[in-house]
């Protein structure tokens, strides 16, 4: 499995009832396509965020944000650096 990050912007500062709404839209789109999530980080200003998975590859998850209408600006494999 690969690390695949998704990048995401917002024009307003987000809550945390925006982003269940996300989430539980893109729960069985996760499960169906045999991706897990494992971390969001969200700005201070709740403007930005990045959210961490792991899966086969970009493609998946570029697909599964489309599936669940989930805003994003990229999406790219990535490396864990300890």
């Amino acid at each position: 499995m690969s690390h695949i990050v998704v990048e995401r912007s917002f024009a307003t500062p987000q809550s945390d009832d925006d982003m269940k709404i996300v989430a539980d839209r893109e729960r069985p789109c996760l499960a169906l396509y045999n991706v897990t999530w494992k971390r969001s980080l969200i700005a201070a200003d709740r403007k930005r965020m990045v959210c961490e998975y792991e899966a086969a590859d970009a493609e998946t998850v570029r697909k599964i944000q489309h599936e669940a209408a989930a805003s994003f600006d990229r999406v790219w494999v990535g490396d864990v650096i300890e």
